[in-house]
């Protein structure tokens, strides 16, 4: 079982530390970071999507000077995610990264957290949204790249739990990380990052698309041919309201999630 631990990353790879162990603040600051390139690259390295999404607010935590965790503040995929929060997404965030290195104590991240929120309190935001993805993920030899989490750390800063999102189709690449929905209607578009969403499937094993070919055909070619298919039954869901007022005006939270013998 999983409930006495915190997950921790680094280099992509999950570990785990004791939820009773103490962070002692004085060692620790949170500041915002100015740009996309300190908190992409940390993001890029150590989450286990190994992607950044559309960032709004940065966060980082130093310890004595060092870079040791980020918390990425986002705008969602679809903004009707935010429509929960009064003005929705023009006044709401997702909470699209969070990720802390395996040395950080394990209240690190409520205390990272509750650092980050009352600036974005002061900053206007109205409330944030975030995401537990539980189902665990292989590479094609089978090895496990993300054993899957339920939002634990959501549930110890009192979120409300509002269920399980859509249930979908991933498409894992070799390595097991996700080829995403997006990532594939940029393909098909060839909106900005569509180069590197080909590189990606490339990469896989699929061939090089010939100078204005069509980007659909040649996707609904070789998607199958690179990916694996892997039902996903929809990530937990959590929300905080950043000023008592929205707090009293969200839906009441259901029962957390826990995990089960056959989900540790």
């Amino acid at each position: 079982m999983m409930t006495s631990c915190v997950q921790r990353w680094r280099d992509r790879r999950a570990t785990y530390r004791p939820a009773s162990e103490p962070i002692r603040a004085s060692d620790y600051e949170v500041a915002r970071l100015s740009r996309d390139t300190e908190a992409r690259a940390f993001v890029e390295a150590h989450h286990y999507s190994g992607t950044y999404p559309a960032a709004r607010w940065r966060f980082g935590l130093h310890r004595r000077g060092e870079l040791v965790g980020v918390a990425v503040l986002s705008q969602p995929v679809n903004d009707k995610a935010l429509a929960v929060f009064p003005g929705g997404a023009e006044s709401s965030v997702e909470l699209g990264r969070f990720v802390l290195l395996d040395d950080v104590p394990a209240n690190g991240e409520t205390w990272f957290l509750a650092r980050a929120f009352e600036v974005l309190a002061r900053d206007g935001v109205a409330g944030v949204l975030t995401f537990a993805d539980p189902e665990a993920r292989t590479t094609s030899s089978g090895a496990l790249v993300f054993p899957g989490h339920i939002g634990t750390i959501y549930q110890a800063h009192n979120a409300v739990y509002r269920g399980r999102a859509t249930p979908r189709t991933l498409h894992l690449l070799p390595d097991g990380t996700v080829f995403s929905a997006r990532a594939a209607q940029k393909v098909r578009a060839r909106e900005q990052g569509w180069r590197y969403a080909v590189a990606q499937l490339v990469g896989a094993g699929a061939e090089v698309p010939a100078p204005g070919e069509d980007l659909r055909v040649w996707l609904r070619a070789w998607l199958p041919q690179v990916t694996r298919r892997q039902r996903h039954q929809g990530n937990h869901r959590y929300l905080w309201g950043l000023r008592p007022a929205i707090r009293r005006r969200l839906p009441p939270s259901l029962p957390y999630p826990k995990w089960t013998r056959g989900a540790a």
